[in-house]
């Protein structure tokens, strides 16, 4: 079957399906409809996953996820990485849970006597942290992953179900037995493997519209066959859509429309935001080579260390590596990027005009520094000259 839509529809779809479009009024609401928001610590700006929610709710502050985590309307756990994901998705955590409880290894290898020891004292003590437990004296430090045993411990007792995170203070977990923890209404019976892979699907297509298998088992290892049985089998049932584009499979969910309109707007989006995470989707589709460059060797660097894609209306057309000096609190837009075609092309069938993008784009910064607790903005470099004549750089 043909892809019922052009590439430029579907993104404007995927926008629509990631909550773009329409601001949500809660945190859990934007969190039901992406089935998860991935957590990260970088903080040259405002970390990724207040970011995220920041571009899908009306005047958003961090205050709100903690709310929404003391609420417990959301949880932390895995999904691709680490995430906040709905409540009502626990059962499906326990997928996870059980293959780590049967011996399958997440990090490193576990270390029962000093897991049972963590846990008898948070069991006694309550909600404790990873500093909060002696270290070992006879335990040299090393890379990241030399974590000291009892951190160790914390992050596999919480990886296979024991302990569930109560909230963060300074970015650090707080952790207490699940029990004590999880509402007595959430559905713990373990999924079945169709169960699973189902969820899987339909989380991923309701979120972003459309995907191929290797799209929505992205980064889970060993679910391959079953999701690809899954997704034959829910075809036939009339569940989802099947369509070919580039000679390859896609589905999508039924009874998908076009947005009705596309706002003259400008997103700053996170490199973990849900819609651009995928790069090679982002690459295949939208006509978008991005990476992100805070791995890359500074001499290597293109862009800059933390670059957001820019969207104006349904089209990336740029990016900008941003940093906030909080102690002048200032935004620095460091490298100003935009693509060749930015200009040159059309947009809903009439030439992308600059004068247009000028003050979407101004408004977004706008609204972005203010988000990062900055009262101004300063333009450092920009490629394009006609950009940084309307910006001045300052």
């Amino acid at each position: 079957m043909t892809s019922p839509f052009s590439p430029q529809q579907w993104l404007q779809i995927s926008l629509q399906q990631q909550g773009l479009l329409q601001p949500s009024s809660a945190v859990a609401e934007v969190i039901q409809q992406l089935s998860y928001i991935q957590i990260d610590s970088i903080n040259v700006v405002e970390r990724a996953h207040h970011h995220v929610l920041h571009s899908r709710l009306a005047d958003y502050s961090p205050s709100q996820l903690d709310s929404a985590m003391s609420s417990q309307s959301i949880f932390e756990y895995w999904s691709h990485a680490a995430a906040y994901l709905p409540i009502e998705d626990y059962r499906f955590s326990l997928y996870r849970k059980q293959q780590l409880q049967q011996g399958d290894k997440h990090w490193f290898e576990p270390e029962h006597k000093v897991m049972r020891e963590v846990k008898a004292r948070i069991a006694a003590e309550g909600p404790l942290k990873a500093n909060q437990f002696q270290h070992d004296e006879n335990h040299k430090a090393g890379t990241w992953w030399d974590w000291k045993p009892a951190k160790k411990a914390l992050e596999q007792l919480f990886m296979q179900g024991d302990l569930m995170v109560v909230r963060r203070e300074k970015f650090q977990k707080v952790y207490d037995l699940t029990e004590r923890v999880l509402p007595s209404h959430i559905d713990t019976r373990p999924p079945s493997d169709n169960e699973f892979a189902s969820h899987l699907i339909l989380r991923y297509l309701s979120a972003h519209g459309f995907g191929n298998l290797q799209q929505i088992q992205y980064l889970r290892k060993g679910i391959k066959p079953l999701l690809s049985k899954t997704l034959a089998h829910m075809c036939e049932r009339g569940e989802i859509s099947h369509f070919t584009e580039s000679n390859q499979d896609y589905y999508s969910v039924t009874n998908l429309s076009l947005p009705a309109e596309i706002p003259n707007k400008v997103w700053l989006l996170n490199p973990f935001d849900n819609l651009v995470i995928q790069r090679q989707k982002l690459k295949q589709w939208f006509g978008f080579d991005y990476q992100i460059e805070v791995y890359v060797p500074e001499a290597k660097r293109q862009y800059g260390y933390y670059s957001l894609p820019i969207l104006w209306r349904d089209r990336f057309i740029g990016r900008v590596d941003v940093k906030a000096d909080r102690k002048q609190q200032c935004l620095l837009l460091q490298n100003l990027h935009i693509e060749e075609y930015a200009f040159n092309t059309q947009l809903h069938g009439v030439n992308a005009d600059i004068s247009e993008f000028i003050p979407a784009f101004i408004a977004a910064i706008k609204h972005y520094c203010a988000f990062n607790y900055c009262q101004r903005w300063q333009l450092i470099r920009c490629n394009d000259k006609t950009m940084s004549q309307m910006l001045p750089i300052k």
